[in-house]
């Protein structure tokens, strides 16, 4: 029997991240027909074995979704999939091309191994450590 309710994706982000933040902001306004949740792993409520066992560790380290049928995205995989869903899947089209796609996962590599760094978070050994003190 097929849920209806579910949403086609569920997007793990940082609600720490002013810039991941934004762009949660967007696309739920974008998402009109409300088919993407979002789940922000740096809740305490995260709990890894309610979204595919997506550690706090890896989903800090780069973005996850996953899909209505359990398939777990990662990196620009998400971001197409997730503008796909709110009408503006153009906009992400050309990373699949074969002379740009290797460039643009490069791109978003130098970005999540800096993402912290750059919007003035701990690191992220600092940030486990801190969330192994508040976890049962």
């Amino acid at each position: 029997m097929i849920d209806n309710c579910a949403p086609d994706l569920t997007l793990l982000f940082d609600g720490g991240c002013p810039l991941c933040l934004r762009e949660v902001r967007f696309l739920r306004r974008r998402d009109l027909a409300k088919r993407i949740a979002f789940v922000d792993i740096d809740s305490p409520e995260y709990v890894p074995h309610l979204y595919g066992d997506i550690s706090y560790r890896d989903a800090m380290g780069r973005i996850h979704a996953i899909t209505a049928d359990g398939i777990i995205l990662q990196d620009v995989a998400v971001f197409r999939e997730a503008y796909r869903l709110i009408g503006l899947g153009w906009i992400y089209a050309p990373t699949r091309w074969p002379l740009i796609s290797p460039l643009i996962d490069r791109i978003y590599s130098l970005w999540a191994s800096r993402r912290l760094q750059i919007t003035g978070r701990p690191d992220l050994d600092s940030l486990c450590h801190e969330r192994c003190k508040i976890e049962p």
